[in-house]
């Protein structure tokens, strides 16, 4: 997730009023800033590496010349926040420039073409090709709006894109798949935004671009046509009624709540990862000795839930291990067969950074997992990958945390296709699952979360919570008990629903709230039994089912369904969801800021 504004006026120099806009848009990324004018049929472009008010004190951003021009700040996902990576990109002549947000999936493809056509590239990033088949298309004679065109008809993955040049002076190009575009019309002015809040304390008059749209912006406003067969949009400005705080959460009254709303987009951008990067990290694994997932709180449940599918599908023994504790209990063992598989959302946990460390000592592989391309993780490991989730503002991990699942669920996903454990078929069946989770994410979230919000009315009063779930739902209930924990300061506990015997259910009286995790999985007669466990002794029962799963119903107090058909290495990518919203609903109504919870860092960086 990345930042994109643009601004045409009809008096007076843009690069002031893009500077404020990207700066009203930094939480959508923050490692490298950059602009391109046009003044005098001439392109002009200042950019470079870390967050916007740094690189303004060393490039000063304001006194580039020209009325028209473009924006961008960046969240790295291809290639590390260098300044040859920042955004503009231009093409090999110098008079197109292209800012970017989205992944193309094709991008390594593409550029081997464009390389083979004579084309010089200066950046490790997937944005960076499409400037260079604009070009491509430009010699063949097109103009800019229909070179645009063909080069979309090219591209892979997801976008959206504002594009200037030298060549058409008087305009900028937009196009949106999948990320979002905006443009903002005010008497004497024009703009394009990723938000909202980039243009709102300028005009509060917005047109939204769909996918699949073109618009060019021009002195008079806006043009805008479909991709796809070139037919004219007719689209009114809506009235924006938000403040600009408002606007940075996309309405949402927090960003944790609109985190929790972003993760079908999320899980989308996910599927996109490098297919080169995956292939290494699965060979890797493939030959280890031995293998540790290792990492702290939400990013070690993720953990937890893969060595579940690598057993299952792959069946590789795998042994999670909370990184505090790694080298305590495994440290001597660790040897040169052994494989390290950390995972930190910001790549800078010092706990895992650590373990890590002392694994590579003792002369290890590390593989990385994160969310922060250019962090100490990804320097220090053989192979890692990014999960392309964007910035997350709210403190309690949500979006992160799916799309970790769904990474390591990728990885698992090819090391059974590699080892052949699993039959094709299955492989095949899992693997487009996998490919409408992101909708089944959406669906669940629209279907079920009013429900939710009425579920925290009825418990707010609870002292204590039971999560509890079996084999890979383990996992799933630790991490809705960490959410509950992080945001709602409600004592809780999880373990896997065989172990409530053990102990945990003595705790149990009349009304106290247990939550279980329900897929129809191998498991299920037998969580059933847990469930009458606790009924036989007066707990109020909330479950997460299948939809339509009337047995459990009829045993329940309350319940959260689910689309049928979720496979169980998959479920806790869609289980946990639910659970997320029920931790932020309860926040709210035990007067809690689910954003900025007592005590707690987005990033541990001490041990």
């Amino acid at each position: 997730m990345c930042g994109i504004f643009g601004c045409i006026l009809k008096n007076g120099n843009a690069a002031p009023i893009i500077h404020a806009g990207l700066k009203r848009l930094e939480y959508r990324g923050y490692d490298s800033v950059g602009e391109a004018t046009i003044h005098e049929n001439k392109l002009f472009i200042k950019k470079d590496e870390g967050q916007i008010d740094d690189v303004h004190t060393r490039r000063n951003l304001d006194n580039l010349p020209g009325r028209i021009g473009i924006g961008h700040t960046r969240w790295a996902t291809h290639g590390a926040p260098y300044q040859a990576n920042a955004h503009p990109h231009t093409d090999c002549t110098g008079q197109t420039a292209v800012v970017h947000n989205g992944v193309v999936e094709n991008f390594m493809e593409l550029r081997r073409e464009l390389e083979e056509l004579g084309h010089i590239f200066k950046s490790k990033t997937d944005s960076e090709v499409i400037p260079h088949l604009i070009e491509e298309k430009m010699k063949e004679g097109l103009p800019l709006s229909e070179a645009l065109r063909e080069t979309l008809n090219r591209l892979e993955g997801s976008y959206a894109i504002a594009v200037v040049s030298a060549e058409e002076p008087n305009k900028i190009f937009c196009a949106r798949k999948e990320s979002p575009l905006v443009v903002g019309v005010a008497e004497d002015a024009v703009y394009c935004a990723s938000d909202i809040p980039a243009f709102l304390p300028l005009t509060n008059k917005a047109i939204i671009i769909k996918n699949g749209e073109l618009t060019v912006l021009n002195d008079k406003g806006c043009e805008t046509r479909k991709i796809a067969d070139w037919t004219p949009v007719s689209r009114e400005p809506e009235i924006i009624s938000w403040t600009s705080k408002m606007a940075e959460k996309h309405g949402y009254p927090h960003f944790m709540l609109k985190e929790i709303y972003e993760q079908p987009l999320g899980l989308k951008d996910t599927l996109r990862l490098q297919e080169s990067y995956l292939e290494l990290m699965t060979a890797f694994l493939d030959r280890a000795g031995e293998v540790f997932l290792v990492a702290c709180g939400t990013s070690y449940h993720a953990c937890l839930a893969a060595s579940y599918r690598f057993s299952k599908l792959a069946f590789l023994a795998t042994h999670p291990i909370i990184a505090s504790e790694f080298v305590e209990q495994h440290g001597r063992a660790v040897n040169i067969d052994s494989t390290i598989l950390a995972v930190s959302q910001s790549g800078e946990t010092a706990d895992t950074l650590a373990a890590v460390e002392h694994a590579r000592l003792r002369a290890a592989t590390v593989l990385g997992l994160t969310n922060v391309i250019d962090s100490t993780l990804t320097r220090i490991s053989r192979v890692y990958a990014c999960q392309q989730s964007g910035p997350e503002v709210g403190v309690a991990a949500t979006k992160t945390f799916t799309s970790q699942l769904s990474v390591l669920a990728q990885l698992a996903l090819r090391l059974a296709k590699k080892r052949g454990k699993v039959s094709h078929v299955e492989i095949e069946r899992l693997e487009e699952k996998l490919e409408h989770i992101p909708e089944i994410a959406g669906t669940m979230l629209q279907s079920q979360g009013e429900k939710i919000k009425q579920l925290a009315k009825k418990y707010r009063d609870a002292k204590c919570f039971f999560f509890l779930g079996r084999g890979i739902s383990s996992a799933t209930a630790l991490e809705g008990r960490l959410k509950l924990l992080e945001i709602a300061y409600i004592p809780s506990i999880a373990c896997p629903a065989g172990e409530s015997k053990h102990g945990p259910i003595s705790l149990i009286e009349p009304g106290f709230p247990v939550i279980f995790i329900c897929p129809k999985d191998e498991t299920h007669k037998t969580i059933i039994g847990n469930i009458m466990e606790m009924k036989a002794r007066g707990a109020s029962i909330i479950a997460i089912i299948e939809e339509g799963d009337e047995k459990i119903k009829s045993l329940v107090d309350d319940y959260i369904e689910i689309v049928k058909g979720v496979p169980d290495v998959l479920s806790p990518i869609i289980y946990v969801i639910p659970l997320q919203l029920f931790a932020y609903h309860m926040a709210l109504e035990r007067k809690c800021d689910p954003d900025k919870p007592r005590n707690l860092a987005k990033s541990v960086t001490v041990k």
